[in-house]
């Protein structure tokens, strides 16, 4: 019998949970950014910070045995999912490329601009799953909560933004680069859906 065959019949989850791989992957993240960034260069460094990502195949794949075991599996929400663990190994994997290249070798404005792009256009892939996700949902509920939580992070983002922007013209914090609204964003995003949970909304 297959583990998915044996899920459905018995309605038990098997394996580890969502939380768990969660946990596990945010650890490895820190591990990993503290070991590269005290003790590992170049290829090596690039390797290490990588290999956390593959924590989060374990963690879709628990959270969609989880839905069959409950017997919600939603086919939309499965594809999105997949969509985004593809464009977060993009980001990863090019954004480590285009730092150790940039920081191994002299290269031109046309390179760096290269270079620029290999973090960036996994990105855009990923703000195109999120849109995507809302054209292919039938669900209005799940709609309405994803188009909230999106709506709450935004207001987030755009807070942090001006009031850290005001901050750094009157020099009182350092400058930040603006690549950083979309991991707030996507992070803004998780609160604001568990927000929505505990709050049985």
């Amino acid at each position: 019998m297959s583990t998915e065959t044996e899920t459905k019949a018995t309605g038990k989850v098997l394996g580890r949970g969502p939380v768990f791989w969660a946990v596990l992957f945010v650890a490895a993240m820190f591990g990993a950014a503290a070991l590269s960034s005290t003790a590992l260069e170049g290829p090596a460094g690039l390797i290490v910070r990588i290999l956390p990502m593959a924590l989060l195949i374990p963690l879709v794949k628990s959270a969609e045995r989880r839905g069959m075991a409950s017997g919600c599996v939603n086919p939309v929400i499965v594809r999105y999912n997949r969509r985004v663990l593809f464009s977060s190994f993009g980001y990863v994997l090019g954004l480590g490329i285009a730092i150790s290249i940039w920081n191994a070798y002299e290269v031109d404005r046309v390179t760096a601009f290269a270079l620029a792009l290999l973090p960036t256009l996994p990105t855009f892939y990923m703000i195109w799953a999120m849109g995507r996700y809302l054209v292919e949902e039938t669900d209005e509920y799940l709609r309405y909560r994803t188009v909230r939580a999106a709506i709450m992070s935004l207001g987030g983002v755009l807070a942090i933004g001006i009031f850290w922007g005001f901050l750094e013209m009157f020099e009182l914090v350092p400058h930040i680069w603006a690549w950083w609204v979309l991991p707030v964003w996507a992070g803004g995003l998780g609160l604001a859906q568990l927000w929505m949970k505990v709050r049985g909304e």
